[in-house]
């Protein structure tokens, strides 16, 4: 089939040259029913499986602090702590309880910080293992 250029008068009839439109727009509405139809029906709930957390203890837990201050002094709850021998002996004590207490550490901010990091080594070596640091707040701007 070839296009007539020219003025002259044939019989041949004009070349249409539009597409045929019809039979791809049949096709891509069969395309999206099938997608349709294939498409599982969506959930609006999500199933999550949460780790099942530990009940609160049923009595407060014993609280003992450890205060370091400026000089480097050690006090067990109030109580002066000579040396390190000692410091040591208070902490293998609380390690080998049960139900271990919670050793609160209060350090002044112009402790020299090998004092600190002793007790924390200690504290670490010998199995303490409820240890938090309390009065950050100074050391803040």
């Amino acid at each position: 089939m070839a296009m007539h250029i020219g003025s002259g008068h044939s019989d041949e009839p004009e070349v249409m040259m539009d597409i045929n439109t019809t039979p791809l727009i049949d096709v891509m509405l069969v395309l999206i029913i099938m997608l349709i139809i294939t498409i599982p029906v969506q959930l609006h709930a999500v199933n999550l499986n949460m780790p099942q957390g530990n009940p609160p203890p049923l009595t407060t837990p014993e609280v003992v602090t450890l205060d370091i201050d400026a000089s480097g002094a050690l006090r067990w709850n109030g109580e002066a702590v000579v040396d390190r021998a000692a410091l040591e002996a208070r902490l293998k004590a609380a390690a080998a309880q049960p139900d271990q207490p919670e050793l609160h550490l209060r350090v002044n901010k112009a402790v020299d910080y090998g004092v600190v990091a002793m007790v924390l080594a200690s504290a670490q070596r010998l199995g303490v293992t409820k240890l938090g640091m309390v009065g950050n707040e100074q050391f803040g701007p």
